[in-house]
């Protein structure tokens, strides 16, 4: 058999074996392997599109509470600290390294124990990981309010990373809600389908996740400004609102039967 006849049918082979892969088994492999790399944002309906946007709004207000308290450090931008640990390394100011690395380390735990929530609910996912949001919110708040910042800065930060995992499928988050550069690339890119003849509206739905993030940062810049860190109730309140929504029919569809 030829190689051009190996690869069509699927051909594994090893010191030990041969193994046959059936043509209709590769391109199922290789159309499960496009879906799995593609931004899921554009499979989304209209119900969970506004929830990603309202998510989208919270993590603006919350980043920019986090912006404001830490005198320039993000609490759901991971690239902009990653830049600000590499200037603290050429400055070599360890405080700002040390802080960077720290709040860097918090939000991936956060990703991870939001990820590890979603993996194993069989239902309801979306909804219990915005409690969950919700509850890091509460305890940092809370740590803020009793003057225990570095605690507070933890499970604000964790909050970020664990809505990431709001959106969750295959065993992994599939829409970045608070960070925008993705976005922003992934937007790019359906537009420029309107100058090469195949064009993708979806570009509005990445559209509207940036617009909300920027909406709730200007929020959380006024809340900020009128009543300090107090200003994450409405952060806290936020979450909880999407918790409830999230628990509606229709807005769960990523989740497991029962």
């Amino acid at each position: 058999m030829s190689s051009t006849s190996l690869a069509q049918v699927g051909v594994t082979l090893s010191p030990f074996s041969i193994h046959l892969v059936s043509p209709q088994k590769v391109t199922n492999a290789k159309s499960h392997q496009r879906l799995v790399a593609s931004d899921q944002m554009t499979d989304l309906d209209r119900r969970s599109t506004g929830l990603a946007i309202a998510l989208s709004g919270l993590a603006g207000f919350v980043d920019a509470i986090g912006f404001l308290v830490t005198g320039g450090f993000f609490v759901s931008f991971m690239t902009g600290n990653s830049t600000r640990v590499g200037v603290g390394i050429g400055e070599r100011d360890l405080k700002v390294v040390g802080l960077g690395l720290g709040v860097i380390a918090c939000f991936v735990a956060g990703v991870a124990i939001g990820t590890t929530i979603a993996s194993l609910s069989r239902r309801r996912q979306r909804s219990r990981v915005l409690f969950l949001v919700a509850l890091f919110l509460a305890v940092g708040a809370f740590a803020w309010v009793f003057r225990v910042p570095h605690m507070g800065l933890i499970f604000i930060v964790m909050a970020m990373g664990a809505e990431n995992a709001v959106f969750h499928r295959d065993g992994e988050p599939s829409i970045g809600l608070t960070y925008m550069t993705g976005v922003l690339v992934k937007m790019g890119q359906l537009v420029a389908g309107l100058f090469t003849g195949t064009p993708e509206w979806e570009w509005l739905k990445f559209l509207g996740l940036w617009i909300g993030l920027i909406i709730g940062a200007a929020v959380g810049c006024w809340g900020y400004g009128m009543w300090g860190t107090n200003a994450l109730a409405l952060g806290i309140g936020w979450a909880l609102i999407l918790a409830i929504v999230a628990r509606q029919p229709g807005f769960d569809d990523n989740a497991n039967p029962v």
